[in-house]
């Protein structure tokens, strides 16, 4: 199982990095979790996005999503595309009510939003804690604390596991996503700071907390704000977790 990061900064593009977007392969297939700001651009300098068997969206912030209007016009408009889009709609796992907000995010006009619908070329599924299968991946949704609805994932695929997180806060649902994973790709937006907010973010040593609570064996820290000082965030994940543990950047792809 291959893990591409297409996009790893926190809230908002970076100057190094889109927002969250992560390309997972297996053999022929590929599924994209998230697909925030800028990261379709880079998703098309790894594969074609017409190849892709599924989207993820771990939530609606634009952050993770905001470059699905891009997929869109592409799913669209393209003047030749390699199989009738409407014959072979793309699997879109995201939470419930994400038809109408995507939509929102496309339609051109407040005027035509009640008109637009997407699933001319998308399949549209609610995300639930019943595994679903993508090809050789098992995929567990599991929800997560965040302040609007959330999920993580753990995805599963020739005998190895990676879990992603998504974006959320200390919370017992974490130890069960992680749990004994090869790969923890771990959002820690910050490093700890006295009030920092609830239900939000990890820093990195909460981050590294869930990793070593969880007997993850390798942790990838992703999701920094682009304000944060990367060394204090590495500095305390690995200061809660022995094991590996780097910070992902864009481009990098990482063996599970």
């Amino acid at each position: 199982m291959k893990l591409t990061i297409l996009g790893c900064s926190g809230s908002m593009p970076g100057p190094d990095s889109p927002a969250s977007g992560y390309l997972v392969e297996s053999g022929d297939t590929r599924i994209v979790l998230d697909l925030g700001n800028g990261t379709f651009g880079a998703l098309q300098r790894h594969v074609d996005p017409f190849d892709l068997d599924a989207l993820l969206l771990s939530h609606l912030h634009p952050d993770h999503c905001a470059d699905f209007a891009a997929l869109t016009v592409l799913r669209r408009y393209h003047p030749a595309p390699p199989h009738d889009t409407a014959q072979h709609r793309l699997p879109v796992l995201a939470p419930e009510g994400a038809p109408a907000r995507l939509a929102a995010l496309y339609a051109p006009s407040p005027e035509e939003l009640s008109e637009t619908d997407l699933t001319d070329v998308y399949d549209f599924a609610a995300l639930t804690p019943e595994p679903v299968r993508v090809g050789p991946f098992e995929i567990h949704a599991v929800p997560v604390d965040h302040v609007c609805p959330g999920w993580g994932f753990r995805i599963a695929a020739e005998g190895k596991v990676l879990a992603y997180t998504g974006d959320t806060g200390p919370c017992d649902e974490l130890t069960e996503l992680a749990q004994g994973v090869d790969v923890l790709l771990a959002e820690a937006s910050w490093a700890d700071f006295p009030g920092a907010p609830e239900g939000v973010h990890l820093s990195g040593r909460q981050a590294g907390e869930v990793a070593k609570g969880a007997g993850a064996r390798r942790l990838l820290l992703t999701h920094l704000q682009p304000w944060a000082d990367p060394e204090a965030v590495l500095g305390e994940a690995r200061a809660h977790f022995e094991g590996p543990t780097e910070i992902v950047a864009a481009g990098r792809t990482y063996e599970v």
